[in-house]
């Protein structure tokens, strides 16, 4: 495979290359599938543990705040530990602890075994990206992060819509198992696929090194902007997907888990848009790519506003094609603009990402209880526009 790449880097249209987005595609359907699943069924948590919508949220927002604090914990760990291993270690784990949540007989257990499912997810995202940074060559790049975002749009996509069909044929618990054991599958692709590293240099574990390298990257003014758009976009991004379940089971929608779940389809549109958006870095530049995607996120939030079942559909599509247009472009800025240790700006980025899945996707449960839908899509487009504003710096 070696005489396929560009001296030591992957090249697009090898079979090297082939192999390995196609093992970091699993890794991405296998996380974000597991992450997520949770989300269409936060109505039956609800009712079933009695707990209200914001603390029904608490399944996806302690889990995607363990995932943040430990991400840069792994980060700094696998600048030491190597790349496919710790993955593997990583996904191996969650998908034990996504099983160990069909047995949960409490609010609490669920919720622990949760957090602890975050914990194991740490040590995928980050080495992922820093992969990706490390053994492709630097055209191929934006293409190979594009494909690796598309697996996490393609997990979210079957995460959440299985788990709607599951739930309703055999309840929550069905749903939780039966993606633990597609993540089991996933696993076994991706340990099978991935090449071994050939560019990745081993650092002694040292506290005065990795607190250094956390420094340098929240130095660089540019990196400081990514790690804030993560935040404000996938902040935004989760709360309006946590809470449209709730508005579309009310009046005047009454709609079922399956069919709430199935409007997830449109996480198809966050496949497309993820390879499409890093193929268009190149010719049209990160700061107007990333900014038409958060222009797209703004129309997608002004149609779920309108009380239109066909528009909040279209809506939800269009938002989707905004964030991970967005997401692709601004991740694969920070393997770029990173000068070293790239495993641990890469554990920033996702840091701020998912503190935003949990800050914004929790405290949108307030709004949404005691203000209602409009004022919640009031918020989400002030965060947008917040992000569009800041990315003229890029």
């Amino acid at each position: 495979m070696l005489g396929e790449s560009h001296g030591s880097h992957l090249q697009r249209g090898t079979s090297a290359y082939r192999r390995a987005t196609l093992a970091l595609f699993c890794a991405g359907f296998a996380t974000f599938a597991m992450l997520y699943c949770v989300q269409p069924l936060l109505p039956l948590l609800a009712d079933y543990f009695s707990v209200s919508a914001a603390s029904s949220s608490l399944a996806l927002s302690l889990t995607t705040l363990s995932l943040a604090l430990c991400l840069l914990v792994s980060g700094a760990l696998a600048e030491s530990w190597g790349r496919k291993r710790v993955m593997g270690l990583a996904l191996g784990l969650a998908c034990l602890l996504g099983l160990a949540c069909v047995t949960a007989e409490s609010w609490t257990l669920l919720l622990l075994f949760r957090a602890l499912l975050g914990l194991a997810l740490s040590g995928l995202p980050a080495l992922a990206m820093a992969y990706v940074g490390e053994e492709f060559a630097p055209e191929s790049l934006p293409a190979a992060m594009g494909l690796y975002i598309g697996g996490t749009a393609l997990g979210g996509l079957l995460g959440r819509l299985l788990s709607g069909l599951l739930s309703d044929i055999g309840g929550w618990q069905l749903a939780l198992g039966g993606i633990a054991g597609l993540g089991l599958l996933a696993l076994g692709l991706f340990v099978w696929l991935l090449p071994a590293s050939r560019n990745f240099t081993a650092q002694p574990l040292s506290l005065r090194v990795l607190l250094a390298n956390f420094a340098e990257h929240l130095s660089n003014p540019v990196l400081r902007n990514l790690f804030l758009q993560a935040f404000l976009l996938m902040g935004g991004f989760v709360a309006l997907f946590n809470y449209i379940g709730f508005r579309l089971a009310e009046a005047p929608f009454g709609l079922s888990s399956t069919v709430i779940g199935l409007l997830f389809v449109v996480y198809l549109a966050g496949i497309f848009s993820a390879g499409w958006a890093g193929r268009l870095v190149p010719r049209l530049g990160a700061r107007a790519v990333l900014q038409g995607g958060v222009g797209l996120m703004l129309v997608g939030v002004a149609l779920c506003a309108t009380p239109w079942l066909g528009a909040i559909i279209v809506g939800l599509a269009l938002f989707t094609l905004g964030f991970f247009a967005a997401h692709a472009v601004a991740s694969g800025q920070v393997g770029a603009h990173a000068k070293g240790a790239k495993a641990q700006a890469s554990a920033l980025y996702l840091c701020a990402y998912y503190l935003g899945s949990s800050v914004v996707g929790y405290a949108a449960g307030y709004v949404w209880e005691h203000s209602g839908w409009l004022p919640l899509m009031a918020v989400l487009a002030a965060l947008f526009v917040l992000a569009a504003w800041r990315a003229r710096t890029l």
